[in-house]
């Protein structure tokens, strides 16, 4: 029987960004199910909720790596016209506050839990990085004949022919 894994879409939106993993405003404002300004407006009137660890404002270059799909035009044509939010963790769970709906609080818990994943991947792949490290030496001898193993054979190939004799 097959297993079935469920990806959970949060975790695809989360960015490393300045050290931190944070979500772009867009994105929250769709898994919101409201419009990104309104979003904006939101965090302008509360703004002494999100410091500077909780949110910040992506700089032009920050915002030309991430829309290098070429989506964003910014030059007045539809493009984008405002820089990003990018909210960390904590900005986000502060957000479940300023929005105040049912479903602000349904969307947090999903991205917490995105978050929490994430955070529990990593200390996995850090324990076993520790552990290769610390057992170097036995795997050197396992990859030593690997590579003995992954040379190509070369047979001598009998001549074909007489044989001259005297």
């Amino acid at each position: 029987m097959t297993d079935i894994i469920k990806i959970n879409p949060v975790e695809e939106l989360i960015l490393f960004i300045r050290g931190q993993q944070v979500i772009l405003d867009a994105e929250l404002a769709k898994l919101y199910e409201m419009e990104t300004g309104a979003l904006k407006r939101a965090v302008r009137r509360n703004i002494g909720h999100f410091p500077d660890d909780f949110m910040f404002v992506l700089t032009s270059e920050e915002e030309r790596l991430i829309c290098q799909n070429g989506t964003s035009k910014n030059t007045g044509r539809g493009g984008k016209r405002h820089a990003s939010f990018a909210f960390t963790q904590e900005g986000i769970a502060m957000l479940s506050s300023v929005l105040r709906s049912e479903k602000a609080i349904q969307v947090n818990i999903e991205i917490m839990r995105g978050f929490v994943k994430l955070r529990k991947f990593a200390l996995n792949y850090s324990e076993l990085s520790k552990k290769i490290a610390e057992h170097d030496g036995k795997f050197e001898v396992v990859f030593k004949a690997i590579d003995t193993l992954n040379k190509p054979i070369t047979l001598k190939k009998p001549k074909i022919g007489f044989k001259k004799t005297i």
